[in-house]
């Protein structure tokens, strides 16, 4: 019995001591500093795929709600950064041909540009000239097939693409 007494004083500082302590985790997806706006204009597409520019605001937009202080809008006035960017091109090369010469595997490859910038000081905080992201996908008999598995592989950059701007945006607007 004086064993317990003697060692529950020492367990409940060790308790204490790891509740109040920090483990140094960062979540890289969430901004809680001061609420900014950031002002997104439409991307230009200069690609032959319809609504790209729209897919990728959409996404860009359901990232930016994991974080309080950041929203995004459409309208310049009372932003406090811009985000503007392009989709400069896409690209379908064929990876793999079967015994009668025929794609099994393309790549899709999507190009583009974006700067992140102040509105109140006119400072660059981010540039990317020119950054490309590739998805492989699988072409199928059925041409319907393949126009789905485009468009997933599509999804998967957009997703993929708009994370980063996300992150890189945090990183960034964490900083002023």
């Amino acid at each position: 019995m004086k064993i317990c007494v003697k060692i529950i004083p020492a367990l409940i500082a060790v308790l204490l001591l790891t509740m109040f302590s920090g483990c140094g985790y960062h979540n890289p997806n969430v901004y809680t500093g001061s609420d900014k706006v950031i002002y997104v204009p439409d991307w230009k597409n200069r690609t032959s795929k319809l609504n790209l520019d729209s897919d990728l605001y959409r996404k860009l937009t359901e990232w930016f709600q994991y974080s309080n202080s950041l929203s995004l809008t459409r309208d310049k006035a009372g932003a406090d950064l811009i985000l503007a960017g392009e989709i400069i091109s896409i690209d379908l090369p064929s990876l793999a041909y079967n015994a009668a010469n025929v794609a099994e595997e393309v790549k899709v490859k999507l190009r583009i540009r974006y700067i992140l910038k102040d509105l109140q000081t006119n400072k660059i905080l981010l540039e990317i000239p020119n950054q490309q992201w590739t998805e492989e996908y699988t072409v199928n008999s059925s041409s319907s097939t393949n126009e789905t598995s485009e468009d997933e592989a599509l999804d998967t950059i957009i997703d993929d693409i708009c994370k980063r701007i996300y992150q890189r945006t945090i990183a960034m607007v964490s900083q002023l």
